[in-house]
């Protein structure tokens, strides 16, 4: 038995990865259930919305779920970088028939913060975890004095120390293949990012604490692998994301089908930050890393009206179709066909 299914309470070691904006709670219920750590991504929801989804998963399963949530500090927003945004942006309201006056300025996402903190009290999740670090000192603490297990992602070394530091119970390495935003959070410089097996195993070395694998594991092969180079336990997100419990859209469940999937990239477009998505028109136009995107999460505004023009049309051509480099193991299976075939790889299974 792996030292993470008794820290977690869990049956397998592995954990479904958070992932904002194409699963709620009916996906992390599945795969608590069967024996895995559902997760819930709470970026996107407001701390109402949050306790609704929760209560759906605890009406579903007894096992233990992982609450998610991102802690960056939201930036200021920069007027002169808002505008010239929109106007490099220019062409394509045009063709579609936005007027930029009519965009609202908007956060994005939300970091984890006091009113999280009230609502989520009352539940006292077995897990809790965070990409881009940790909140603040006292609000982890808060956490932890609810019995809840604290994870977080590191995307290097360094980061993996600083977060065994601050007394998380096991941190999640986040290899470059990962679908979804970087949880980078001690540098912004992409040349430090490195591939899953090169950064698990430096990782592995570098803690005491347990370390969970991620970043284009999608098949028992990969869980093994990672298994092999000392991994407690694997994080897998991509691969579910065609379950029929997850809420990917018509147009991203279509292009994880595509001969397009196995294009993706690093691009800081849609949000502001380096996150990795299937190569699409607007990623190819604009560049993948572009100086003018407005800090994250303000990018996220000024992209969202060109998105809703043109998947309504049934085009992904400037939405964030997220995907690991490796959707091989993806199958329209319900998540816990999906997880069982996965758990062949974990050792002993």
């Amino acid at each position: 038995m792996s030292v993470l299914n008794t820290l977690l309470g869990v049956k397998v070691p592995i954990v479904q990865a958070p992932m904002a904006g194409v699963q709620l709670g009916a996906l992390a219920a599945a795969i608590s259930e069967a024996g895995g750590l559902g997760s819930l991504p709470c970026a996107l929801l407001t701390p109402e919305a949050m306790a609704k989804e929760i209560e759906l998963i605890r009406k579903h399963t007894k096992n233990p779920y992982n609450v998610n949530f991102f802690c960056h500090k939201p930036p200021e927003p920069d007027i002169a970088t808002e505008a010239a945004w929109q106007q490099r942006l220019g062409t394509y309201y045009k063709e579609f028939g936005i007027d930029p006056a009519t965009i609202p300025a908007g956060p994005g996402r939300a970091p984890f913060d006091d009113a999280f903190a009230d609502a989520l009290e009352p539940f006292k999740p077995p897990v809790v975890s965070f990409h881009f670090g940790l909140p603040s000192e006292a609000l982890v603490k808060r956490v932890k004095g609810w019995g809840s297990k604290v994870l977080s992602s590191a995307t290097t070394v360094e980061e993996a120390k600083w977060l065994e530091a601050r007394g998380v119970d096991a941190i999640i390495a986040q290899g470059l293949e990962a679908g979804g935003h970087r949880g980078m959070f001690l540098t912004d410089d992409i040349s430090t990012q490195v591939g899953t097996f090169a950064l698990l195993p430096q990782v592995v070395a570098a803690v005491r604490v347990p370390v969970i694998a991620t970043g284009g594991i999608s098949t028992p092969e990969g869980v093994a692998a990672a298994f092999a180079l000392g991994a407690a336990g694997v994080q897998c997100g991509t691969v579910f994301m065609l379950c029929p419990e997850s809420t990917a859209s018509a147009v991203h469940r279509a292009a994880l089908k595509s001969e397009g999937a196995k294009h993706t990239a690093l691009t800081n477009v849609f949000t502001g930050r380096p996150s990795r998505t299937i190569v699409n028109r607007v990623t190819r136009e604009l560049g993948f890393m572009n100086a003018g995107a407005p800090a994250f999460p303000l990018a996220t505004s000024s992209m969202a009206p060109l998105r809703a023009k043109a998947e309504a049309a049934g085009s992904g051509d400037f939405s964030p179709n997220w995907s690991g480099q490796n959707p091989s193991g993806c199958r329209e299976w319900p998540a816990v066909d999906v997880l069982r075939t996965l758990v062949r790889g974990v050792p002993g299974r």
